[in-house]
């Protein structure tokens, strides 16, 4: 059979695009932003991680600039060779600071951070308990560690106790799991599964990717959120969020760091990361530390947000938690489909969001929301929300 075969009969995306409801790859035409342009349309934006707002904000644009008028565009090679700035050394260590960590690497996209920490980490002899709900990235790092996965229930900590309890006393044990889950918006059950990595001889590693600058009084993430952060072995997190940058790394003891460095193929073959992202990363930082009523702000208007939402009898995924990821449950791919396009025409961007994402039956629009959001944006977009699930409540696949 000819390879691309599959190609050939890959008929999904065709048949979406012939009904005019492929709802991906919208063309933004300005900045990342609560109001945004998208294909010469006026749009409210509530399909965004930028939590905090930073990703326009005068001094994180000022600090990319004035990086690549010093350092160039790229750094063309690997950190172990040329690719290492003073201002990558730099970040690193304010970021080991605030998030009160010996030591940090850092990676060039957070889907890449999740493949080199895991993979370096944990080998052929040792044993991963993962989240069923966790993030691609996530299940693609196990694969590639060549370690045993075990998957436990979403947030079921009965279900993780009776896999901790199959594992071999001479494996490694590894339990990782979103802080915030990146679907579902709801936070995972952290004081439990340090509980049982005591218990068990387990080390605990948390994604953060949608923790940081959303949880905490600070802004630190999960383990702030929950008055853990010495008991998290190992953060993940992300520049592309609230750090309004790109990029991703890893926060630990200096020598798991160490190790990770010089044993991360992930970490060792790829080019550093470039240096406006670097410094806009470092701007978007130190405005967090500097203002961190940015992450009461995004947890008010997320609260707004959700109480208007169901004060209209909208149905939502109940997460029982505020964060800034609200999922609004159509159960219907066609249903998603068709309510993410009527919202764009009527002025609100939203992600549709379907199975592999999901399970099967349980898609949903994702909604989330910035800092700098109003609550007359709020207003509008939740109003426009009921009246388009009103208009396609009848229609399945």
């Amino acid at each position: 059979m000819d390879l691309f075969t599959k190609c050939e009969k890959y008929e999904y995306v065709k048949q979406m695009k012939a009904a005019g409801i492929y709802p991906y790859f919208h063309k933004l035409e300005t900045k990342q932003a609560p109001e945004v342009v998208m294909e010469g349309k006026d749009i409210i934006m509530i399909g965004s991680n930028n939590y905090l707002g930073l990703t326009s904000h005068p001094e994180v644009m000022e600090a990319g600039i004035k990086a690549i008028e010093k350092y160039g565009s790229g750094c063309s090679g690997s950190r172990f060779l040329n690719g290492t700035l003073d201002i990558h050394v730099e970040l690193e260590k304010e970021l080991a600071e605030f998030l009160r960590k010996e030591d940090v690497v850092t990676f060039s996209t957070g889907f890449q951070s999740n493949l080199g920490i895991i993979s370096a980490i944990a080998g052929r002899t040792d044993y991963i308990l993962c989240d069923k709900e966790n993030h691609a990235s996530i299940y693609d790092g196990c694969r590639l560690s060549f370690a045993k996965m075990l998957r436990y229930n979403h947030s079921d900590m009965e279900d993780l106790e009776r896999q901790l309890q199959t594992v071999p006393d001479t494996a490694g044990i590894l339990i990782v799991t979103d802080g915030v889950f990146s679907m579902g918006g709801d936070i995972c059950k952290l004081p439990e599964i340090v509980k049982l990595a005591k218990k068990y001889g387990a080390r605990v590693m948390v994604d953060d990717a949608h923790g940081l600058g959303v949880l905490g009084a600070h802004g630190r993430g999960t383990a702030e959120h929950f008055g853990l952060e010495k008991e998290v072995d190992i953060y993940m997190g992300t520049f592309s969020k609230s750090l309004a940058s790109l990029g991703g790394y890893m926060a630990a003891r200096k020598d798991v760091c160490e190790y990770v460095r010089h044993n991360s193929r992930p970490f060792i073959f790829s080019a550093s990361i470039t240096p406006a992202s670097v410094a806009s990363a470092r701007a978007a930082l130190s405005i967090l530390k500097r203002e961190p009523e940015r992450v009461k702000r995004l947890a008010d208007i997320s609260s707004y947000m959700r109480n208007k939402l169901k004060d209209l009898g909208v149905a939502l995924r109940d997460s029982g938690d505020n964060t800034p990821i609200i999922p609004i449950y159509t159960y219907f791919n066609r249903r998603t489909f068709i309510a993410c396009k009527m919202l764009f025409e009527r002025g609100v961007y939203v992600n549709s969001t379907i199975s592999p994402a999901v399970p099967v039956g349980s898609s949903l629009i994702r909604t989330s929301y910035m800092a700098t959001h109003t609550e007359a944006q709020m207003d509008r977009a939740a109003k426009e929300i009921k009246a388009v699930l009103d208009l396609v409540k009848d229609i399945d696949d």
